[in-house]
């Protein structure tokens, strides 16, 4: 009788510990046709800097846009690996981008960018290490004393200070930056988090739900640029007004001792 010959697959799926980690970067776009190229270039160094132990998927996401933005992002990405594009049928905000990024991911370690890159992606390296199991969240931080801000308006840069100061007076996350929207996150921790804002003060308020849940967010020195293509978006007097509104809400719930219910990943965990 012949010896039984068991007979391998030519292609083994690789052992738990060596696959790579699934890794989602977000990128919210309105208006951003100009830039689109630049964009593409910016992700590319990206994807090549990654370390090989994470597989990365790129989410576009247009929120409304309507410059041409949509279709822009088709054709520029229509050949990057692993890229989706989101759409919005109207503006909603850079906050709610963000959030429809997070939910369509299939990653439990999100990040979100800038679409304008002012901050270099490549950063995201640094930050990728301290989203360590019991971090919700990391935050890029240029006003840190390690940070960096170039060629930012001086005007703009004192409100953004004074605002984070405010924030650090309310709050128990002790941060220098809480208003920057390039993060990494663990999707489960903010996934389930409701925002009152789609916009820009969007971004702080994610940071004073995990604040009020509990959940702890730590900061990464970082370099900020200005924009060199597009405008700005954000409405700064208005934005202004949120944010005082957004402060003296988490102060007044932090005081009173407000409490919500523990997140999904609180739960499973």
């Amino acid at each position: 009788m012949l010896p039984t010959c068991v007979c391998e697959p030519l292609t083994k799926e690789p052992p738990t510990a060596e696959r790579p980690t699934p890794l989602a970067v977000i990128v919210p776009c309105f208006n951003e046709a100009d830039s689109v190229g630049k964009l593409r270039q910016n992700l590319e160094r990206l994807r090549n800097a990654l370390p090989a132990m994470y597989a990365a998927e790129f989410l576009l996401v247009d929120d409304g846009s309507s410059d041409g933005t949509a279709e822009a992002l088709e054709k520029v990405f229509r050949d990057f690996p692993a890229a989706r594009i989101l759409r919005h049928e109207r503006n909603l905000g850079i906050a709610a981008a963000i959030s429809t990024g997070i939910r369509a991911a299939g990653a439990e370690t999100v990040c979100s960018i800038d679409a304008d890159c002012s901050y270099d992606p490549v950063q995201l390296i640094d930050m990728l290490p301290l989203l360590t199991g019991d971090v919700a969240m990391v935050v890029a931080s240029p006003y840190h004393p390690l940070g960096k801000v170039n060629h930012v308006p001086a005007w703009r840069l004192k409100l953004s200070k004074a605002a984070s100061g405010l924030y650090r007076m309310v709050l128990r996350q002790k941060l220098h930056t809480y208003t920057s929207c390039f993060r990494a996150y663990r999707r489960s921790a903010v996934v389930d988090i409701p925002l009152r804002h789609n916009g820009f003060v969007g971004i702080a308020e994610l940071v004073c739900e995990l604040d009020r849940r509990g959940e702890k967010v730590v900061e990464c020195p970082a370099t900020l640029d200005i924009r060199t293509t597009g405008q700005s978006k954000m409405r700064v007097l208005r934005a202004g007004w949120a944010h005082l509104q957004l402060i003296i809400g988490a102060g007044c719930s932090r005081l009173l001792g407000r409490r919500v219910a523990p997140s999904a990943r609180q739960l499973q965990t």
